[in-house]
């Protein structure tokens, strides 16, 4: 079987096992903040200004910059799923290094920035300050298996999400072409049509879910044989699903 297809078998199955987890809809909200806070960055980066970011109780979240030149629609459009999934790649990463404190104490450190910054509705603001907070109980007072297990719970379900929300916007972009979020948007500043972008989107995903699953599967092999090595004017307005 190929690694492609252990990876998408693999991602279904952990999406039946964490939803058994309790409260894991509560921390689903994090790729959607690491899909916006994308946004935002790419806006920064490109000499524009961020008006507010939202994030909403279905998942969903929206991200309105105003950016100068044209072009930039582009790049600011790709960064949300794109930031997404190399982030969910990147905490699969430290964990293969067993640097599962950094990569919390990173996300804990997006989450502050998105606060104080970006984040302005209620609910957003709200989920925010709770994913903080419970954050920094697990840092302070958490021993090393719960960082650990929290952590990687944190992992999946941000490698599920980015997944799963790239897989949305391809089916959104195929069916309504019109109302596919980021992929609508980058049509509209491209002329490439939507579903192009939602196919990209979700080859860039399960592209990084390999890798993730590469470096959560290497580690696990390099515990059970130790002699291996390890494998290791106004613009903007995108919204996301």
């Amino acid at each position: 079987m190929s690694k492609w297809m252990l990876t998408v078998l693999f991602l279904i199955g952990s999406v039946f096992v964490t939803n058994l987890i309790p409260f894991s809809s509560f921390f689903r909200y994090l790729d959607t903040m690491i899909h916006e806070f994308g946004h935002a960055a790419a806006t920064l980066l490109l000499s524009g200004k961020v008006m507010y970011i939202e994030l909403y109780a279905d998942h969903s979240g929206v991200t309105r910059s105003l950016i100068t030149k044209p072009w930039s629609r582009i790049p600011v459009g790709l960064a949300g799923y794109m930031s997404a999934s190399l982030f969910a790649w990147l905490l699969f990463a430290l964990n293969a290094r067993s640097r599962q404190k950094q990569g919390l104490i990173a996300v804990t450190l997006l989450a502050v920035v998105s606060l104080a910054l970006f984040v302005r509705n209620g609910y957003g603001m709200m989920w925010l300050t709770g994913f903080i907070a419970l954050n920094a109980v697990v840092l302070v007072w958490g021993s090393r298996v719960v960082l650990k297990w929290y952590y990687l719970i944190l992992a999946f379900l941000t490698l599920e999400e980015s997944v799963s929300g790239a897989l949305y916007i391809l089916i959104l972009a195929l069916n309504r072409p019109g109302q596919a979020g980021d992929a609508t948007l980058l049509a509209q500043a491209s002329g490439i049509p939507a579903p192009v972008w939602g196919v990209w989107f979700l080859l860039f995903a399960l592209w990084c879910a390999k890798r993730a699953l590469q470096c959560f599967f290497g580690k696990r092999r390099s515990r059970s044989h130790p002699g291996e090595r390890e494998m290791g004017n106004a613009y903007g307005g995108y919204e996301r699903r």
